[in-house]
């Protein structure tokens, strides 16, 4: 019976097609088949662009209304097919079906619709939009102004705290070193039989105070990355042995030295001195942190840095690097003192038992070869700071010893052009140059230097120049004179170059150079190396 009325409704034979209340008029015709076939094609286009929409933004609101309109207007497209398609056939029937669909669609959008329009309403409008973004970028450059105030008074304190600490080491430096001479000159006057020998104690303790001058301003200037580099290749499990029968000596008994070096060490690049330095100084400090005694290790490797480690370090960089780590047992430290413990003049040492440079040094000398340093403590847990240094496929350096210890370096009557800008240093350096028998010509500054070399261009053998002064640099005029005489040597004297004659923190090849204070050894060393 079912199928009987269902054959029926889709029986044709008894209509008539459309084409015939159109009487076969050939322009009725044209204009309703074009008219529904531009309709159903645009109708059949519209959900295809919603359906690609849809799926390259999967994150937009209520997406399920974009498929229900494809569905519905998908639907409206095919009831003009089928307007075109009664023309000739009289499926009336299938028509009917195809109007059913569509009105079953467009009703269920419709009511699936009207629920969606508060929440449509709440969605921001464009000019919404702009005022968000607006409010988000001033309260951006807010956050970035409050930020840059936080760092400029971070800064700031840093900066009183660096001042203060150097003020109170300086001011026990000088007076160590003004105090012995006072008392020196004192003794002067009284001479008396037991007057030599104290006076010696008293000059060697002025020495020893202008050493610990020396040695804080150095350490500055390795935190500030701005101690010279005299870069060569090393062999790190090399220094570090040779350093095992001193760290012995300055830890003590009661700390046991146990030295762990990897077979193949990669070499790497730096300067050996500030190398030697920075692991003492870590020694140093597990020393202290180990007050009853304990296990101090040092030991090498290597290691490859990734992108994924490197994101956990401000300072570290991707590459291959020799790992150097050195761990106590000590006492460690909590995260507070931690996060603080490479900035200069922080230390928990009681006052007067360390300067707070230690550790800055270790991080300055670091990250002037390229390289970085972690700490990683837990209280009671002991301590492990670990120095990375850029591996160098470079050939390793040959050993350097001191040739000249217990040599006479007396010179044969070299003419030494002297140029200085502080009185007094000059007359420190000429009157120690002439104790060596070498001939001196002064200058207080760069355009004296040139007048004075004028007409002695063949006498003059070696230039001696402090880089900064006022006028015209050290570098410029070395430049200068050469010009006049292209076998003229040069060594230069600094206290802080500038940048002068060290790039990157490392020495310009061929450069000799002094780092001040400069003791008499070290002056007629590296005078008597450069003239021979």
């Amino acid at each position: 019976m079912f199928w009987d009325k269902l054959k029926l409704f889709f029986d044709s034979t008894m209509f008539a097609p459309h084409g015939i209340c159109l009487q076969w008029e050939p322009e009725l015709l044209a204009v309703h088949i074009a008219s529904d076939t531009i309709i159903a094609l645009s109708y059949f286009s519209i959900p295809f662009a919603l359906t690609y929409f849809v799926s390259k933004r999967r994150d937009v609101e209520f997406g399920w209304v974009f498929w229900a309109f494809a569905v519905f207007i998908m639907a409206c497209g095919l009831t003009h097919v089928m307007s075109i398609y009664t023309l000739w056939v009289p499926a009336y029937g299938l028509e009917g079906v195809v109007k059913l669909v569509t009105a079953i669609a467009s009703i269920s959008t419709a009511i699936l619709l009207w629920p969606l329009i508060p929440h449509l309403l709440k969605v921001p409008s464009p000019a919404e939009l702009r005022q968000t973004k607006a409010m988000l970028e001033a309260e951006g450059l807010q956050r970035r102004e409050a930020e840059a105030r936080l760092n400029h008074a971070q800064k700031m304190e840093a900066i009183g705290q660096l001042t203060g600490g150097v003020a109170h080491d300086f001011n026990n430096l000088l007076m160590v070193i003004s105090g012995n001479l006072e008392i020196a000159e004192r003794t002067l006057h009284r001479w008396s039989d037991n007057s030599r020998d104290k006076l010696s104690k008293l000059i060697t303790r002025a020495r020893d105070g202008a050493s610990r001058a020396s040695t804080l301003t150095q350490r500055l200037l390795s935190f500030a990355r701005k101690q010279p580099f005299n870069t060569k290749v090393i062999d790190v499990n090399a220094l570090v042995a040779g350093m095992a029968d001193f760290f012995k000596r300055a830890l003590g008994e009661n700390i046991a030295l146990e030295i762990e070096g990897t077979s193949g060490l990669w070499h790497t690049e730096t300067d050996p001195h500030q190398f030697e330095a920075a692991l003492l100084n870590l020694v140093v400090n597990a020393k202290d942190a180990m007050p009853a005694g304990g296990n101090l290790v040092v030991k090498t490797g290597n290691i490859e840095i990734d992108a994924s480690y490197a994101k956990t370090s401000p300072d570290a960089r991707e590459g291959q690097y020799v790992l150097i780590a050195v761990s106590d047992n000590g006492t460690g430290m909590d995260p507070q003192i931690r996060e603080r413990a490479f900035e200069p003049f922080f230390s928990t040492k009681e006052t007067g038992h360390g300067t707070g440079l230690g550790l800055s040094q270790v991080y300055g000398f670091t990250r002037q070869s390229g390289g970085f340093a972690e700490i990683h403590s837990e209280p009671g847990m002991g301590t492990t700071v670990k120095l990375f240094l850029p591996r160098t496929h470079n050939a390793l350096a040959t050993a350097e010893r001191d040739t000249n210890a217990g040599k006479n370096l007396r010179g044969d009557g070299q003419w030494i052009l002297v140029v200085e800008d502080d009185e007094d240093v000059r007359n420190f350096v000429t009157e120690t140059l002439t104790d060596y028998n070498y001939q001196v010509v002064e200058a207080a500054n760069a355009e004296e230097a040139a007048r004075a070399f004028a007409g002695r261009e063949d006498d003059i053998e070696l230039l001696l120049t402090d880089v900064v002064m006022p006028g015209k640099n050290g570098r410029a005029l070395s430049e200068e004179l050469r010009e006049l005489n292209s076998e003229l040597k040069v060594i230069f004297m600094t206290g802080y170059s500038r940048d002068l004659i060290v790039h990157d923190g490392r020495l310009d090849p061929g450069v000799e150079l002094l780092q001040k204070p400069i003791t008499q050894h070290d002056l007629a060393s590296k005078i008597w190396n450069t003239l021979r």
